[in-house]
C-alpha cells in the first residue's frame, strides 16, 4: 500500500478514537448510564469501564500514530469496533430500539439503529487496512498536504453521514408515516 493511504487511514482513525474518548471524558456519568442501559455488563463493572473504555480509545489513538504499536492498536481497534457493533446488534435483536447509542456528543441522544451496526463493521474493515504493509517511500510536503486534506475530508464526510443517518433520516421517516 502507498504510504499516503496508510498514513491517511491511521490519522483518520486516530482522530476518530481521540474524539470518541474526548466525548466520554467530558460526560463520564452520562457514559456510565449509557453503558448500564445496554444491559450487557454487570452493574458493578460500570464504574471501572466508564474510565477504561475512554482510556482505551485514547490509547488506540496514540498507538496508531506510533509505528511500533500500530499493528497492536489496529487489532485492538478492530475488536473494539466489532464489540460496539455487537452491543448495538444484540439490543436491536432485543427490540430495544429507543436505547441511546452513546456514540455522539453530550446531549446528542440518538436511538440505536441497524445502520450503526453496518457503520462499525465498515469502520473495522477499513481499519484492517492499517495492518497491510506499506511500500517504502519517503513522505514529502505534498504528501503531508494530501494526508491532512484527506483526514479533513474524511472527518467531514463521517460527520455529514452520521448527521444524515442519525438525525435527518429518522425525522423524514416520521414525517412520511400516516397519522
Amino acid at each position: 500500500m502507498d504510504p499516503d493511504v496508510g498514513a491517511l487511514i491511521v490519522a483518520a482513525f486516530a482522530l476518530l478514537f481521540a474524539s470518541a474518548s474526548w466525548h466520554k471524558w467530558r460526560a463520564p456519568a452520562e457514559f456510565e448510564s449509557v453503558l448500564l442501559n445496554y444491559r450487557l455488563i454487570p452493574a458493578g463493572l460500570s464504574p471501572a469501564l466508564k474510565l477504561l473504555i475512554p482510556s482505551l480509545e485514547l490509547g488506540l489513538a496514540i498507538g496508531l500514530l506510533v509505528p511500533a504499536a500500530r499493528s497492536a492498536a489496529a487489532l485492538a481497534g478492530i475488536v473494539l469496533l466489532a464489540g460496539y457493533a455487537a452491543a448495538i446488534a444484540i439490543n436491536l435483536r432485543r427490540n430495544r430500539r429507543d436505547l441511546d447509542c452513546g456514540c455522539g456528543a453530550r446531549r446528542d441522544r440518538r436511538p440505536i439503529a441497524p445502520w450503526m451496526v453496518g457503520r462499525n463493521v465498515l469502520l473495522a474493515s477499513v481499519l484492517a487496512l492499517a495492518l497491510v504493509p506499506v511500500a517504502p517511500r519517503e513522505l514529502g510536503a505534498i504528501d503531508a498536504l494530501t494526508i491532512g486534506g484527506g483526514v479533513a475530508i474524511l472527518a467531514l464526510l463521517y460527520l455529514a453521514t452520521d448527521q444524515l443517518l442519525g438525525q435527518v433520516a429518522p425525522r423524514a421517516a416520521a414525517l412520511r408515516r400516516p397519522a
